[in-house]
């Protein structure tokens, strides 16, 4: 495994991040492994060396944080690994104040995130949405005083666009607050159109960024066919899945995709996260798996290494997109 820091800040990290999402009660998404059937692939992450593990509140009603800190402790000692979490969604309740990044939120989903994690801190928090119902100062402010207070040790963000994380980061700055290390957006090799303005802002920032379905939902691996069949249980039931990618050149890419995958004798998803790795404003692909061949196949990207031709033949057939993924 490799490790590198995430943005201008200290914290190593491995070049990949497990998402965790994938762990957690079956019965709110039914794609989901309950407990036993998740231990091996962390086990499996740590012996290869990655140390970051990303979850969030609201993934199965807090159940991927339950599973995340009972593994976690299991598998490696807390001062070995990076745990990262989110605030923005209810936990299953639709109560006004149980949502959102007000100041009364922040506080009650931090200490209700490190009980399901069983841990006193989290080493990266992170803002899952834009609220745009709460002032941006307010929110800067809450995330400031979790620092202070020791239950969080960095803060970072999630989808939004890019004048509103530049807005974050300039409150922060004028009121000598603590600002985002790391920015964690939808981008993928048939989804670019982060590379506009988030990305270059990010990398003018020394801000870290760690992609969100790196494999757009699996369709890179091969879990949807051009004719329209589903081959994977998250594929039959991920209609956010189904929504982001409709774009008749996504077709065209995964064709060269699949033939460079083919003519190097690797997966299809060893050569799109390894694409992904090649570009300077990356830090760690938030990986998702449930099969162990996909596990190994997202490993064995960190170390393939692409020839320029290949890059510009997986880049040629992009089109422009709809914006997707938080709007």
């Amino acid at each position: 495994m490799q490790y590198t820091r995430l943005g201008n800040s200290g914290l190593s990290v491995s070049k990949l991040c497990l998402g965790m999402m994938t762990y957690g009660d079956p019965q709110y998404r039914p794609w989901t492994l309950p407990l036993e059937e998740s231990e091996p692939f962390v086990r499996r992450a740590i012996e290869a060396g990655i140390n970051f593990f990303d979850t969030a509140n609201a993934y199965s009603r807090g159940t991927s944080e339950e599973f995340t800190g009972i593994m976690l402790k299991k598998y490696a000692k807390r001062e070995d690994y990076v745990l990262a979490s989110k605030v923005y969604f209810g936990v299953g309740e639709n109560a006004p104040n149980r949502q959102g990044l007000s100041r009364k939120h922040i506080f009650e989903a931090i200490d209700a995130s490190l009980k399901r994690l069983g841990t006193d801190y989290l080493d990266l928090y992170q803002i899952h949405r834009w609220d745009n119902n709460t002032p941006i100062e307010e929110t800067m402010q809450a995330l400031h005083d979790l620092v202070r207070s020791g239950r969080v040790r960095y803060i970072g963000a999630s989808s939004m666009w890019a004048w509103q994380f530049a807005k974050a980061q300039r409150v922060a700055e004028q009121h000598g607050l603590t600002k985002f290390i790391s920015m964690q957006n939808h981008y993928n090799l048939i989804y670019r159109e982060e590379e506009r303005e988030m990305m270059p802002q990010c990398l003018d920032m020394g801000v870290g960024v760690l992609p969100w379905s790196p494999l757009a939902r699996g369709k890179l691996a091969g879990n949807r066919s051009q004719d329209g069949q589903k081959l994977t249980k998250r594929a039959e039931t991920d209609s956010f899945g189904d929504a982001l990618y409709t774009h008749p050149s996504d077709w065209k890419i995964i064709e060269n995709l699949n033939a460079i995958a083919e003519a190097r004798a690797v997966s299809s998803a060893t050569v799109a996260l390894a694409w992904m790795l090649t570009k300077p404003f990356v830090t760690a692909p938030i990986i998702g798996t449930s099969k162990s061949k996909h596990l190994e196949d997202s490993i064995a990207a960190v170390d393939f290494k692409l020839e320029p031709e290949e890059i510009k033949q997986l880049e040629a057939a992009y089109e422009p997109h709809a914006i997707a993924g938080h709007v």
